[in-house]
C-alpha cells in the first residue's frame, strides 16, 4: 500500500514544528501563587469587614430587643440570667445543652435606675480604677 503525500506531509509536521516554548521559572510561578493567595484573602476579609460594616454592625447597634439585666452562676455550667425583652423580665435557667424559661415577670419601674450601677459588672469597676491609678502615677513621675 502506497502512502499518499498529504499523509507523509502529517506525519512529518512534527519534526518542522517549532521547538518548545520554556515556561516560567519556578520561583516566579511561587511568586505569582503567593500574591493570588494574599490577593484572594485580603478580598475575603475586606468584604467581611464590609458585611460586619453596613448591615449587621449598624442594625445592631440601633436596636436591641433583648438585655441580659443579671446573671448568677449555680454550677460549673449553670447559669440563672434575667433577660429584658419587651418590657418584662425572663427569668432563664442556661445550661451548656439548652435554655429553659423558669419564670416571666413585669419589670419593676425601679429596675431602670438601680440597674445603671449594677450593669457595670465589679471587674469592669476594678480595671478603670486601676487604669486611671496607673494614669495619674505615670503623669506624677513625669512632673
Amino acid at each position: 500500500m502506497k502512502l499518499k503525500p498529504t499523509l507523509c506531509v502529517l506525519l512529518a509536521s512534527p519534526a518542522w514544528a517549532a521547538p518548545p516554548v520554556e515556561g516560567p521559572s519556578p520561583f516566579w510561578s511561587m511568586v505569582q501563587m503567593v500574591f493570588g493567595l494574599l490577593l484572594v484573602l485580603g478580598l475575603i476579609f475586606a468584604a467581611a469587614w464590609l458585611f460586619r460594616r453596613f448591615t449587621m454592625g449598624s442594625m445592631l447597634g440601633r436596636f436591641q430587643p433583648a438585655r441580659v439585666v443579671s446573671g448568677v452562676m449555680v454550677g460549673p455550667h449553670e447559669r440563672v440570667v434575667i433577660v429584658e425583652l419587651g418590657g418584662e423580665w425572663l427569668v432563664l435557667g442556661v445550661t451548656s445543652r439548652s435554655v429553659n424559661l423558669l419564670k416571666t415577670m413585669d419589670k419593676p419601674p425601679q429596675a431602670d435606675a438601680a440597674n445603671v450601677a449594677a450593669a457595670t459588672p465589679p471587674f469592669a469597676q476594678w480595671l478603670a480604677a486601676a487604669i486611671e491609678k496607673s494614669r495619674k502615677r505615670q503623669g506624677g513621675e513625669g512632673e
